[in-house]
């Protein structure tokens, strides 16, 4: 089997996940992209901040938002290691986001293309387009590692 190398914001992404895991996170990792530069990466931090939104995605549009100066993030793509909760789609959604990638596929928490599928709802006010699976085995064995660690 070839594989391809990952597109540099999967990498960095991963990388986030990575630093997450270290500090005791669940590993996920969240980039933010505009006009091919990252703007902004996050890993979840709800255990370190006590704070149960933030999450990859969130901490990462935030941060974006920051650094654009702006809460609309028109023409900026999110790359993540996992699909999106609920929360996080619906973040994705306010934000504006264009485009998300992410990598492995959440058939319990995700809400993207599994459980509540928030880009499909009726009532959804911005619907991004949606690319998964790259970087899917790399992100998926870290997060089975993380969890088989603490059982």
């Amino acid at each position: 089997m070839t594989r391809w190398p990952l597109p540099e914001p999967m990498a960095r992404a991963l990388e986030e996940a990575r630093a997450g895991a270290a500090q005791g996170e669940v590993p996920i990792g969240a980039v933010v992209v505009k006009d091919g530069q990252v703007i902004a990466a996050a890993h979840n931090a709800p255990r370190g901040t006590h704070d149960p939104t933030a999450h990859a995605e969130v901490l990462a549009i935030r941060a974006a938002a920051k650094a654009l100066g702006d809460e609309r993030l028109a023409g900026c793509d999110l790359w993540v290691t996992l699909e999106p909760c609920a929360m996080c789609a619906g973040a994705i959604v306010h934000a504006r986001i264009a485009r998300v990638y992410y990598a492995a596929a959440d058939e319990k928490g995700g809400a993207v293309e599994h459980g509540a599928r928030v880009f499909e709802h009726p009532g959804c006010l911005h619907r991004p387009e949606v690319y998964s699976g790259m970087g899917e085995a790399e992100s998926a064995e870290m997060l089975r590692g993380f969890f088989k660690a603490r059982r």
